[in-house]
């Protein structure tokens, strides 16, 4: 699945059976109008989890925005306060983070946004074709 959003926190690195991960939540916005043309929208959270690459961490912060390509899926739990809930959970494999370009770099015409990525590479001799 491909979502963007917005991360509701700082990224956390934990190690797990020797091998290091982080992890972080992502917010995704859904804006729309319904008949009336009343202004509406809704968020869902979703806890991500990225286990190639934990010196991207320090780039993962509060207000940051990510691209997320992964594996997501549902999980039920028992709330004590709300009953039976539910939340996603994603296995990233790639994750785009967008952030603003340096003031110094910044070009006439005004901010623009640059987009660096993470995740699995594909050498010219990985490609399929």
């Amino acid at each position: 699945m491909l979502f963007t959003g917005r991360l509701t926190g700082k990224a956390e690195v934990k190690t797990v059976n020797d091998k290091s991960l982080i992890n972080f939540t992502v917010a995704i916005n859904e804006k729309w109008k319904n008949k009336a043309g009343e202004k509406k929208e809704k968020t869902v959270f979703v806890d991500c989890t990225y286990w190639r690459n934990t010196g991207l961490a320090e780039f993962l912060s509060k207000g940051a925005v990510v691209e997320i390509l992964g594996w997501v899926e549902a999980q039920a739990y028992e709330s004590q306060t709300k009953g039976l809930q539910s939340r996603l959970i994603c296995t990233c494999d790639t994750i785009k983070l967008f952030s603003p370009m340096a003031k110094s770099a910044e070009p006439a015409g005004g901010k623009e946004k640059k987009a660096v990525t993470a995740g699995a590479s594909q050498d010219d001799d990985d490609l399929p074709f």
